[in-house]
Protein backbone atom coordinates (compact mmCIF):
# COMPACT_ATOMS: atom_id res chain seq x y z
CA UNK A 1 0.00 0.00 0.00
CA UNK A 2 0.92 3.26 -1.22
CA UNK A 3 0.50 6.66 0.65
CA UNK A 4 -2.11 8.88 -1.40
CA UNK A 5 -1.78 11.48 -3.13
CA UNK A 6 -3.08 14.62 -0.53
CA UNK A 7 -0.65 12.83 1.78
CA UNK A 8 3.15 13.61 0.71
CA UNK A 9 6.94 13.29 2.19
CA UNK A 10 8.61 16.32 1.01
CA UNK A 11 12.05 17.27 1.45
CA UNK A 12 11.31 20.84 0.05
CA UNK A 13 8.13 21.44 1.83
CA UNK A 14 7.89 25.29 0.43
CA UNK A 15 8.34 24.19 -3.20
CA UNK A 16 5.70 21.28 -2.75
CA UNK A 17 3.20 23.43 -1.04
CA UNK A 18 3.77 26.28 -3.89
CA UNK A 19 3.32 23.59 -6.45
CA UNK A 20 0.17 22.71 -5.14
CA UNK A 21 -1.66 26.16 -4.61
CA UNK A 22 -0.55 27.46 -7.94
CA UNK A 23 -2.63 24.19 -9.19
CA UNK A 24 -5.61 25.30 -7.37
CA UNK A 25 -7.22 28.16 -7.87
CA UNK A 26 -7.97 29.35 -4.26
CA UNK A 27 -9.27 32.82 -3.56
CA UNK A 28 -7.86 33.86 -0.49
CA UNK A 29 -4.76 32.09 1.24
CA UNK A 30 -4.66 32.13 5.13
CA UNK A 31 -1.44 30.80 7.14
CA UNK A 32 -2.10 29.75 11.16
CA UNK A 33 0.52 29.26 13.27
CA UNK A 34 1.34 29.36 17.04
CA UNK A 35 3.77 31.71 18.30
CA UNK A 36 6.54 29.42 18.46
CA UNK A 37 6.37 28.12 14.93
CA UNK A 38 5.92 31.99 13.87
CA UNK A 39 9.60 31.84 14.86
CA UNK A 40 11.24 28.93 13.83
CA UNK A 41 8.93 27.71 11.13
CA UNK A 42 7.09 30.01 8.93
CA UNK A 43 10.75 31.17 7.73
CA UNK A 44 10.90 27.62 6.23
CA UNK A 45 7.58 27.92 3.77
CA UNK A 46 7.44 32.21 3.81
CA UNK A 47 9.14 32.71 0.52
CA UNK A 48 6.39 30.02 -1.21
CA UNK A 49 3.65 31.12 0.05
CA UNK A 50 1.70 33.71 -2.32
CA UNK A 51 0.00 37.04 -0.52
CA UNK A 52 -1.44 35.77 2.28
CA UNK A 53 -3.43 36.24 5.70
CA UNK A 54 -1.19 35.51 8.84
CA UNK A 55 -3.38 34.36 11.92
CA UNK A 56 -0.83 33.37 15.34
CA UNK A 57 -2.52 31.54 18.17
CA UNK A 58 -0.71 31.05 21.59
CA UNK A 59 1.14 27.70 21.88
CA UNK A 60 0.10 24.74 24.27
CA UNK A 61 -2.81 22.52 24.82
CA UNK A 62 -4.15 24.66 27.02
CA UNK A 63 -5.76 27.19 24.53
CA UNK A 64 -6.63 24.40 22.37
CA UNK A 65 -10.60 25.97 23.38
CA UNK A 66 -13.46 27.18 22.01
CA UNK A 67 -12.44 30.13 22.89
CA UNK A 68 -9.23 30.31 20.44
CA UNK A 69 -11.38 29.56 18.05
CA UNK A 70 -13.45 32.07 17.97
CA UNK A 71 -10.32 34.41 17.68
CA UNK A 72 -9.76 31.98 14.56
CA UNK A 73 -13.16 32.56 12.82
CA UNK A 74 -13.41 36.80 13.84
CA UNK A 75 -10.17 36.76 12.04
CA UNK A 76 -11.01 34.70 8.97
CA UNK A 77 -14.41 36.26 8.84
CA UNK A 78 -13.13 40.08 9.50
CA UNK A 79 -10.45 39.58 6.17
CA UNK A 80 -13.19 38.36 4.70
CA UNK A 81 -12.11 35.04 3.57
CA UNK A 82 -14.87 33.31 1.33
CA UNK A 83 -15.21 29.44 0.81
CA UNK A 84 -12.56 29.38 -2.09
CA UNK A 85 -10.37 29.91 0.60
CA UNK A 86 -7.76 27.62 1.98
CA UNK A 87 -6.25 27.79 5.24
CA UNK A 88 -2.82 26.79 6.18
CA UNK A 89 -2.05 24.99 9.02
CA UNK A 90 2.07 24.77 10.67
CA UNK A 91 2.17 23.24 13.71
CA UNK A 92 2.04 20.31 15.50
CA UNK A 93 -0.61 18.56 16.84
CA UNK A 94 -2.50 21.39 19.02
CA UNK A 95 -2.40 23.92 15.73
CA UNK A 96 -3.29 20.69 13.63
CA UNK A 97 -6.12 19.91 15.50
CA UNK A 98 -7.69 23.18 16.09
CA UNK A 99 -7.06 24.82 12.53
CA UNK A 100 -8.62 22.12 10.74
CA UNK A 101 -11.65 22.16 12.91
CA UNK A 102 -11.97 25.70 12.29
CA UNK A 103 -11.20 25.10 8.69
CA UNK A 104 -13.68 22.03 8.52
CA UNK A 105 -16.68 24.56 10.08
CA UNK A 106 -16.04 28.18 8.94
CA UNK A 107 -18.89 28.61 6.53
CA UNK A 108 -19.56 24.98 6.76
CA UNK A 109 -16.21 24.57 5.59
CA UNK A 110 -13.48 25.74 3.37
CA UNK A 111 -10.66 23.66 2.20
CA UNK A 112 -7.42 23.41 4.86
CA UNK A 113 -3.85 22.33 3.99
CA UNK A 114 -2.06 20.57 7.34
CA UNK A 115 1.97 21.28 7.61
CA UNK A 116 3.18 19.32 10.71
CA UNK A 117 6.53 20.79 12.18
CA UNK A 118 6.51 18.61 15.54
CA UNK A 119 7.41 14.55 15.19
CA UNK A 120 4.23 13.91 17.58
CA UNK A 121 1.87 15.66 14.63
CA UNK A 122 3.86 13.97 10.76
CA UNK A 123 3.77 10.34 13.06
CA UNK A 124 0.21 10.56 13.88
CA UNK A 125 -2.22 13.61 14.49
CA UNK A 126 -1.91 15.10 11.01
CA UNK A 127 -3.48 11.43 9.49
CA UNK A 128 -6.81 10.50 9.61
CA UNK A 129 -8.82 13.46 9.21
CA UNK A 130 -9.59 13.77 13.03
CA UNK A 131 -9.73 17.56 14.12
CA UNK A 132 -11.30 18.76 17.43
CA UNK A 133 -10.64 21.19 20.33
CA UNK A 134 -10.58 20.32 24.57
CA UNK A 135 -14.11 21.41 26.42
CA UNK A 136 -13.68 21.05 30.27
CA UNK A 137 -10.28 20.19 30.39
CA UNK A 138 -11.49 17.04 28.30
CA UNK A 139 -9.08 15.91 25.97
CA UNK A 140 -10.57 16.35 21.58
CA UNK A 141 -14.20 16.71 23.36
CA UNK A 142 -15.02 18.45 20.27
CA UNK A 143 -14.49 17.94 17.09
CA UNK A 144 -15.32 16.01 13.34
CA UNK A 145 -13.88 14.25 11.31
CA UNK A 146 -12.43 16.01 7.88
CA UNK A 147 -9.89 14.76 5.57
CA UNK A 148 -7.20 17.75 4.90
CA UNK A 149 -6.93 18.88 1.14
CA UNK A 150 -2.89 18.44 1.14
CA UNK A 151 -0.71 17.03 4.31
CA UNK A 152 3.07 17.57 3.91
CA UNK A 153 5.48 15.40 6.43
CA UNK A 154 8.86 16.78 6.46
CA UNK A 155 11.72 15.68 8.66
CA UNK A 156 13.11 19.03 7.83
CA UNK A 157 11.30 21.15 10.55
CA UNK A 158 12.25 18.46 13.21
CA UNK A 159 16.04 20.67 13.51
CA UNK A 160 13.56 23.34 15.50
CA UNK A 161 12.26 20.96 18.24
CA UNK A 162 13.94 20.88 21.89
CA UNK A 163 14.36 17.33 22.54
CA UNK A 164 11.64 16.65 24.61
CA UNK A 165 9.21 17.69 21.79
CA UNK A 166 11.29 14.65 19.73
CA UNK A 167 11.06 12.17 22.25
CA UNK A 168 7.34 12.79 22.57
CA UNK A 169 6.40 11.99 18.82
CA UNK A 170 8.53 9.20 19.53
CA UNK A 171 6.14 7.40 22.11
CA UNK A 172 3.49 7.47 18.83
CA UNK A 173 5.94 6.15 16.88
CA UNK A 174 6.13 3.69 19.76
CA UNK A 175 2.52 2.84 19.45
CA UNK A 176 2.55 2.12 15.79
CA UNK A 177 5.25 -0.77 15.96
CA UNK A 178 3.65 -1.89 19.43
CA UNK A 179 0.19 -2.36 16.92
CA UNK A 180 1.57 -3.82 13.82
CA UNK A 181 4.68 -5.59 13.70
CA UNK A 182 7.55 -7.28 16.51
CA UNK A 183 10.21 -6.92 13.76
CA UNK A 184 9.28 -2.83 13.70
CA UNK A 185 9.56 -2.82 17.52
CA UNK A 186 13.04 -4.39 17.49
CA UNK A 187 14.14 -2.24 15.25
CA UNK A 188 13.05 0.43 17.47
CA UNK A 189 14.63 -1.10 20.83
CA UNK A 190 17.77 -2.35 18.99
CA UNK A 191 19.21 1.51 19.33
CA UNK A 192 19.63 4.64 21.16
CA UNK A 193 16.46 6.68 20.16
CA UNK A 194 17.74 9.77 19.00
CA UNK A 195 19.82 7.83 16.81
CA UNK A 196 16.46 6.61 14.24
CA UNK A 197 16.00 7.90 11.04
CA UNK A 198 13.11 10.33 11.35
CA UNK A 199 12.28 10.51 7.59
CA UNK A 200 11.70 6.83 7.84
CA UNK A 201 9.96 6.21 10.53
CA UNK A 202 7.93 9.43 9.41
CA UNK A 203 6.69 7.88 6.60
CA UNK A 204 6.04 3.69 8.67
CA UNK A 205 3.92 5.59 10.43
CA UNK A 206 2.23 7.59 7.94
CA UNK A 207 1.60 4.30 5.56
CA UNK A 208 0.73 2.39 8.98
CA UNK A 209 -1.85 4.77 10.06
CA UNK A 210 -3.07 5.54 6.59
CA UNK A 211 -3.81 1.86 6.08
CA UNK A 212 -5.76 1.47 9.16
CA UNK A 213 -7.66 4.64 8.85
CA UNK A 214 -8.47 4.09 4.99
CA UNK A 215 -10.12 0.84 6.17
CA UNK A 216 -11.81 2.22 9.09
CA UNK A 217 -12.46 6.30 8.34
CA UNK A 218 -14.75 7.05 11.10
CA UNK A 219 -13.66 4.20 13.68
CA UNK A 220 -16.37 1.85 14.31
CA UNK A 221 -13.62 -1.04 14.41
CA UNK A 222 -9.91 -1.43 13.43
CA UNK A 223 -9.10 1.84 13.65
CA UNK A 224 -9.17 2.10 17.35
CA UNK A 225 -6.25 -0.40 17.62
CA UNK A 226 -4.65 3.28 17.55
CA UNK A 227 -5.69 4.10 20.55
CA UNK A 228 -3.19 1.84 22.17
CA UNK A 229 -1.91 3.73 25.12
CA UNK A 230 -4.76 6.52 24.74
CA UNK A 231 -7.51 5.53 27.20
CA UNK A 232 -5.12 5.71 30.41
CA UNK A 233 -3.12 8.17 28.18
CA UNK A 234 -5.41 10.77 27.99
CA UNK A 235 -6.80 10.61 31.35
CA UNK A 236 -3.87 11.14 32.45
CA UNK A 237 -3.20 13.81 30.40
CA UNK A 238 -6.19 15.68 31.20
CA UNK A 239 -5.36 15.41 35.04
CA UNK A 240 -2.59 16.95 34.66
CA UNK A 241 -3.59 19.68 32.72
CA UNK A 242 -6.51 20.20 35.17
CA UNK A 243 -4.16 20.64 37.62
CA UNK A 244 -2.23 23.44 35.48
CA UNK A 245 0.52 21.06 35.41
CA UNK A 246 0.55 20.37 31.42
CA UNK A 247 2.99 17.25 30.44
CA UNK A 248 3.02 16.55 26.66
CA UNK A 249 0.97 14.20 24.35
CA UNK A 250 3.48 11.79 23.84
CA UNK A 251 4.44 11.77 27.81
CA UNK A 252 0.90 11.01 28.77
CA UNK A 253 1.20 8.52 25.98
CA UNK A 254 3.99 6.89 27.10
CA UNK A 255 3.11 6.45 30.50
CA UNK A 256 -0.66 5.16 29.24
CA UNK A 257 0.69 2.42 27.22
CA UNK A 258 3.21 1.53 30.24
CA UNK A 259 0.27 0.91 32.65
CA UNK A 260 -2.36 -0.37 29.65
CA UNK A 261 0.30 -3.15 29.32
CA UNK A 262 0.44 -3.86 33.08
CA UNK A 263 -3.72 -4.11 32.17
CA UNK A 264 -3.29 -6.54 29.71
CA UNK A 265 -1.01 -8.83 31.58
CA UNK A 266 -3.20 -9.00 34.29
CA UNK A 267 -6.06 -9.85 31.88
CA UNK A 268 -4.02 -12.48 30.52
CA UNK A 269 -3.74 -10.89 27.41
CA UNK A 270 0.30 -10.43 27.30
CA UNK A 271 2.70 -12.33 28.61
CA UNK A 272 4.38 -10.83 31.80
CA UNK A 273 7.79 -11.17 29.87
CA UNK A 274 6.18 -8.99 27.31
CA UNK A 275 4.80 -6.45 29.60
CA UNK A 276 8.18 -6.14 31.29
CA UNK A 277 10.25 -5.78 28.31
CA UNK A 278 7.15 -2.91 27.31
CA UNK A 279 7.13 -1.12 30.76
CA UNK A 280 11.43 -1.11 30.52
CA UNK A 281 12.21 0.34 27.19
CA UNK A 282 9.45 2.98 28.03
CA UNK A 283 10.58 4.04 31.46
CA UNK A 284 14.20 3.75 30.07
CA UNK A 285 13.32 6.58 27.06
CA UNK A 286 10.47 8.23 28.97
CA UNK A 287 11.17 8.15 32.61
CA UNK A 288 8.12 8.53 34.96
CA UNK A 289 5.50 10.94 35.59
CA UNK A 290 4.72 11.26 39.14
CA UNK A 291 0.94 12.23 41.26
CA UNK A 292 0.15 11.03 44.71
CA UNK A 293 -2.05 7.62 45.49
CA UNK A 294 -4.72 9.62 46.32
CA UNK A 295 -4.90 11.32 43.16
CA UNK A 296 -4.91 8.19 41.39
CA UNK A 297 -8.90 8.11 41.92
CA UNK A 298 -9.12 11.41 39.88
CA UNK A 299 -7.78 9.66 36.87
CA UNK A 300 -10.13 6.60 36.73
CA UNK A 301 -12.33 8.47 36.98
CA UNK A 302 -11.14 10.78 34.31
CA UNK A 303 -11.12 7.70 32.14
CA UNK A 304 -14.97 7.43 31.89
CA UNK A 305 -14.82 10.54 29.76
CA UNK A 306 -12.91 8.63 26.70
CA UNK A 307 -14.44 8.87 23.83
CA UNK A 308 -14.14 4.67 23.08
CA UNK A 309 -16.47 4.05 26.01
CA UNK A 310 -19.71 2.55 24.98
CA UNK A 311 -22.70 2.15 28.17
CA UNK A 312 -20.84 4.09 30.47
CA UNK A 313 -18.15 1.08 30.55
CA UNK A 314 -14.76 2.06 29.95
CA UNK A 315 -13.19 0.82 26.63
CA UNK A 316 -9.23 0.21 25.53
CA UNK A 317 -7.27 -1.39 23.07
CA UNK A 318 -5.14 -3.29 24.48
CA UNK A 319 -2.19 -5.63 23.26
CA UNK A 320 -2.27 -9.43 23.09
CA UNK A 321 1.05 -9.59 21.54
CA UNK A 322 3.53 -7.48 19.32
CA UNK A 323 1.51 -6.50 16.39
CA UNK A 324 -1.75 -8.04 17.69
CA UNK A 325 -4.68 -5.65 19.65
CA UNK A 326 -8.06 -6.15 21.47
CA UNK A 327 -10.26 -3.46 20.75
CA UNK A 328 -13.06 -2.52 22.90
CA UNK A 329 -12.37 -4.47 25.34
CA UNK A 330 -13.95 -3.75 28.53
CA UNK A 331 -11.97 -2.49 31.53
CA UNK A 332 -12.79 -2.37 35.61
CA UNK A 333 -12.20 1.28 37.41
CA UNK A 334 -10.47 -1.33 39.98
CA UNK A 335 -7.98 -2.56 36.96
CA UNK A 336 -7.33 0.58 36.22
CA UNK A 337 -6.75 1.78 39.37
CA UNK A 338 -4.24 -1.23 40.30
CA UNK A 339 -2.76 -0.33 37.05
CA UNK A 340 -1.71 3.34 37.89
CA UNK A 341 -0.72 2.38 41.13
CA UNK A 342 1.74 -0.09 40.10
CA UNK A 343 2.99 1.77 37.56
CA UNK A 344 3.38 4.74 39.75
CA UNK A 345 5.47 2.69 42.15
CA UNK A 346 8.40 1.70 39.52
Amino acid sequence: MTLPEHIRISESPGADLKDFLNKNSYSAVALLTDNHTALHCYPVIRHALPQHIHVTIPAGEVHKTLDTCAEVWKYLTEARLDRRSVLIVLGGGMPGDLGGFCAATFKRGIDFILVPTTLLAMADASIGGKLGIDFMSYKNQIGLFCQPALTLLSAAFLSTLPEAELRSGYAEILKHALISEPAWWDELTARPWKQHNWQIQIEKSALLKWRVVSEDPHEVGIRKILNAGHTLGHAIESWFLACNRPVLHGEAVAAGLAAESIIARDEGLLSSHLSRQIIRYITDVFGKLHWNSHDTASIVQLCFQDKKNTGKKIRAALLKEIGQTMWDYEVSPERITAALEEYRQL
